[in-house]
């Protein structure tokens, strides 16, 4: 038996206006490129709308809840890459690739979360050179990188700070931690969206590490995700983009942090609660304020201030200022400044020089920074700065000359996969849109093709069919419909 790969798709693309040019093309392994999450961008975003949904699989590609409403089934994850000389060019829905939701607003689960994700049509760059001039930009608000699903990342905030009377949104000395304060509301990934729609992660991003074959676990009964408890072996993957251009990997990396040899562990973030243990001051002991920011947030660029004594209403570790830096602290048991590589990983930044399986020659790398029993802990993913300077950002055109890495969503080159022959049934499989209608065309010379099976609508992101092997054969695949979806 002998059969092709050979595929006849008209593909409509998006028509950018203006003075550009795209050149298709392969570029060499490269892990800007090759490290973005693809292999499900032919299928639509889903979401459970509550823990009854969740617990029965029952996922809706369509929603709607306050402001925010997804009238029309829109591709998940990654659309498009793109890249030139200096940047690298992304296009998103910015809704994960994994069945998000449900969100609440309590612990209970008794009080539905006021807005569902939606399409954010976002196209964004993040610079190929990274690189650092010794100055470090704060975090803003909104996405400050891309996972390699396309979803946002956020910084460890959760916009509001203390203001010296109350709590108001804004930035300033003792900013509130989004994980201790919103954890509540994020879904089984460990992420949710404000009214504006955008779904983000703050902290780990454990549903997409899981996809990427990281260490996580996947209860197929509960849908939740969970820290395996079997011992790591090998290196996280990266998970994710800065700003700075910068990588980001999974909670795990080399234990020394330039020999790829020396076996995988999970890295130590270099901060700690400032409750009186490790050298930092107690914050509690005071009655009447929290006396000072730390010196971290200090070099950060944050102004000298006063916090809310530590109560009930606001409990230690409620803001970013409540931790302090271990490279700041004596450690009493040698009477030396703790030290990076020796008592922690991770910098007050929350990255370190090393060695990964995508960059053997060494880069520096963000980690994000969980506890030994999976819970996320500060900083979480990045610092209050860039370790880098921050120029990526959010574009409207690309305004040089690029070549085009990586398309999908409703534009998805179909793939068939290598024929499985069994008792002369031959079964084709191919790579495909949801929403789209295939046919499966076949000949025995190349030049008269007729059609083998038609009306073959795609199920998730792929397409099959069956046929009975009588002759040597060579098949084709053609989409012959879409559904109408919610393009960028």
């Amino acid at each position: 038996m002998k059969f092709t790969k050979q595929l006849s798709l008209n593909l409509k693309r998006n028509t950018l206006l203006g003075a550009l040019m795209i050149s298709a093309g392969v570029a060499a392994a490269d892990p800007q490129l090759t490290s973005w999450l693809t292999t499900y961008s032919g299928k639509y975003a889903r979401i459970y709308t509550s823990d009854v949904n969740r617990t029965n699989g029952t996922a809706v590609t369509t929603w709607s809840t306050g402001a925010t409403t997804q009238s029309s089934p829109v591709y998940c994850s990654v659309r498009e890459i793109c890249y030139s000389a200096n940047w690298i060019y992304l296009r998103t829905s910015g809704l994960g690739s994994h069945t998000m939701g449900p969100w609440y607003l309590n612990a209970a689960h008794t009080q539905a979360f006021p807005s569902y994700p939606i399409n954010s049509k976002t196209f964004y760059r993040i610079p190929r050179a990274p690189a650092t001039n010794g100055t470090h930009a704060l975090t803003g608000l909104g996405a400050i990188g891309y996972f390699v699903d396309g979803v946002a990342m956020y910084d460890s905030r959760d916009a509001f700070y203390w203001n010296g009377t109350t709590e108001a949104n804004g930035a300033g000395s003792w900013n509130r931690d989004a994980y201790v304060n919103e954890s509540q509301t994020f879904d089984p990934a460990y992420a949710h969206q404000p009214g504006s729609g955008q779904y983000h992660y703050h902290a780990n991003p454990i549903a997409l590490r899981y996809l990427l074959g990281d260490h996580v676990d996947f209860n197929v009964t509960t849908k939740i995700y969970s820290e395996a408890t079997n011992a790591v072996t090998k290196h996280s993957p990266i998970i994710g983009w800065c700003r700075d251009g910068f990588p980001i990997y999974g909670p795990y990396g080399y234990s020394t942090a330039t020999n790829s040899g020396s076996g995988v562990r999970r890295m130590i973030s270099g901060y700690t609660l400032r409750d009186g243990t490790s050298g930092t001051d107690n914050l509690a002991t005071n009655a009447t304020s929290r006396p000072a920011i730390p010196a971290w947030a200090t070099r950060a660029g944050e102004s000298a201030g006063t916090g809310p004594a530590v109560s009930s209403s606001y409990p230690l570790g409620r803001y970013l200022e409540d931790k302090a830096y271990l490279g700041d602290l004596t450690n009493s048991l040698t009477g030396q400044k703790y030290q990076q590589g020796v008592d922690f990983d991770l910098n007050e930044w929350n990255t370190r020089w090393c060695v990964t399986p995508e960059f053997p020659a060494g880069t520096w790398a963000y980690f994000t920074s969980i506890a030994s029993n999976g819970t996320p802990v500060f900083p979480y993913n990045i610092g209050r700065t860039f370790f880098g300077n921050a120029t990526g950002n959010t574009v409207t055109s690309f305004g040089e000359t690029v070549t085009t890495n990586f398309v999908g969503g409703g534009n998805l080159t179909s793939t068939l996969a290598a024929p499985v022959v069994s008792n002369s049934i031959v079964t084709l499989s191919w790579s495909a849109s949801e929403g789209g209608t295939y046919r499966v065309e076949a000949t025995t010379n190349l030049t008269s093709w007729t059609t083998n099976a038609s009306g073959l609508a795609a199920v998730l992101n792929q397409g099959t069919t069956t046929t009975a092997a009588t002759t040597k054969q060579f098949f084709r695949v053609a989409r012959t419909a879409l559904a109408t979806y919610d393009t960028n």
